[in-house]
């Protein structure tokens, strides 16, 4: 009889594993699924999230609990244009760097800060084909300015989908 009631735990132990890790799959796939870059910029070197989409791009960091030091998300457009950024349903502080199509950055916003929502959001002067967002400070601590130029594969923004 004990040796029954051992299957029967361990078999609930093993559904609710699974359950737990079906779980953390769904909730870090379309993360995981999205292309990633290494981007420089300044005196950083960052892995960057490519956001490529309509909807990927309109989510953006919203609702991430944090972005590390070294990671960043790079917003990538069509056409150039003003692209507006906006703070939905963040939950930190974040700098916020535009890029034209020669990866020139043309405007910066240090500290865009979560409570800025739904009162402002953030554009540049001028157009941009790429924005870049990474936590606050990091503009300043990695000395990145007007006219500085990225670098990045533009061969991994594509196709980096499976």
């Amino acid at each position: 009889m004990s040796v029954r009631k051992d299957v029967w735990s361990w078999g609930i132990v093993a559904i609710v594993l699974l359950l737990i890790g079906a779980a953390a799959f769904w909730v870090f796939w379309p993360q995981l699924s999205q292309p990633h870059v290494k981007l420089r910029l300044g005196d950083g070197v960052f892995q960057a999230r490519v956001a490529d989409t309509s909807s990927e791009r309109e989510k953006g960091l919203s609702g991430t609990a944090y972005l590390g030091q070294d990671q960043a998300l790079l917003f990538v457009y069509e056409r150039d244009d003003k692209w507006s950024i906006w703070m939905k349903d963040m939950n930190y502080a974040i700098d916020i760097v535009w890029l034209d199509k020669d990866k020139k950055v043309v405007y910066i916003v240090k500290n865009a800060k979560p409570e800025s929502y739904p009162n402002e959001s953030f554009a540049p002067n001028e157009p941009a084909r790429y924005v870049v967002e990474f936590v606050a400070g990091t503009v300043d601590k990695k000395t990145i300015n007007i006219g500085d130029v990225a670098a990045f594969d533009e061969a991994q923004l594509e196709g980096g989908r499976t």
